[in-house]
């Protein structure tokens, strides 16, 4: 009688699923801050504070929704800096009031985002340049017109945009939030398409991706898209939390995203990641700057304590990683 083992696969635990993927461990280190910051912040747990961090995380957290689309397919996008600053300066510039101006602003932002998104794809899949080399030239084209639009900071975004989407639904719910709802379930329905899958091929092993069928360049294309999308929504809720426009609004996002879908668990080499573990890494990372400042630690700390978390994130992540890749050979 032969004894029956169980596969690797089986077991694994949907736990385990989570902790390697990265998303379990981000999600736990921003329940532990909380904490941290619910005990040096009385009104950490009201409403207002909540929505204050909601607020503020979700232009990071949609930017780095839209880096994950690239980093997953194995390249890097440079050109989020570019397109934040060039949407937070036209939000300025040329205010929409109403919600039929925020509506007309929101596709503004958008069809920039999509179009810097459509040139960064056919710079890498169909011209062949590597990915860091295009962005940074849209990078600095967009960064360039900003300029030219706003040479300093300054201009007015519409009223409506500043107090609609900086308040809350029903006196409940932060309506920043909803656009990352939104986001997360476009994502949950895109990764099962076939350009989400072959989005996946492609940053594992793309010989292997293209000689399965998988369209290469399409759906690299797509990604860069998606992401410049993402990107101009950034910008326009950037723009409602500043209410004013600046040029170089978008700067420090350039390493930030990185830092926010590296920390959620998508590793910088492609293949493998989560849409929802880099909007969890972008809330760590704002809430580790509350969690700071409440206990009296000064501003110019706040990138050492954010690079260290990351680092400590990602160490535990590759070392459970090991663990249970030893556990299955065993």
């Amino acid at each position: 009688m032969s004894a029956v083992t169980a596969s690797p696969v089986s077991r694994r635990s949907p736990f385990w699923r989570a902790v390697i993927s990265g998303t379990g461990i981000v999600a736990l280190i921003y329940v532990l801050l909380y904490a941290l910051y619910a005990f040096w912040q009385p009104d950490a747990l009201s409403l207002y504070t909540f929505t204050d961090l909601v607020n503020n995380s979700t232009p990071l957290a949609l930017a780095a929704a839209g880096e994950t689309l690239v980093v997953i397919s194995r390249g890097f996008d440079l050109s989020v800096a570019g397109v934040v600053s060039l949407t937070n300066v036209l939000m300025a510039v040329y205010p929409l009031d109403g919600p039929g101006g925020a509506l007309a602003s929101l596709l503004m932002c958008c069809a920039i985002g999509a179009f810097v998104g459509v040139i960064n794809g056919i710079l890498v899949a169909r011209l062949g340049l590597q990915t860091i080399a295009a962005t940074l030239g849209t990078m600095i084209i967009c960064q360039g017109l900003a300029l030219v639009i706003l040479d300093a900071p300054g201009g007015m975004v519409a009223d409506f945009v500043t107090y609609t989407l900086t308040d809350t639904l029903f006196g409940v719910v932060p309506i920043a939030g909803l656009f990352l709802v939104a986001a997360v379930l476009l994502w949950l329905a895109f990764r099962r398409t076939n350009t989400g899958i072959g989005l996946y091929a492609i940053g594992a092993d793309e010989q292997s991706a293209r000689f399965s069928g998988v369209a290469v360049s399409g759906v690299r294309i797509t990604a860069f898209v998606g992401a410049g999308i993402l990107y101009g929504v950034a910008g326009f809720m950037l723009s409602a939390q500043t209410a004013t426009g600046n040029p170089t609004a978008g700067t420090p996002f350039l390493m930030l995203t990185f830092a926010a879908v590296a920390l959620g668990g998508t590793p910088l080499s492609g293949g493998r990641g989560s849409l929802v573990g880099s909007i969890l890494g972008a809330g760590t990372l704002m809430l580790l700057q509350k969690v700071l400042f409440s206990g009296g630690v000064s501003s110019f700390y706040t990138g050492i304590f954010q690079g260290f978390v990351l680092v400590l994130a990602i160490v535990f992540g590759n070392t459970v990683a090991r663990l249970l890749k030893k556990d299955e050979v065993r």
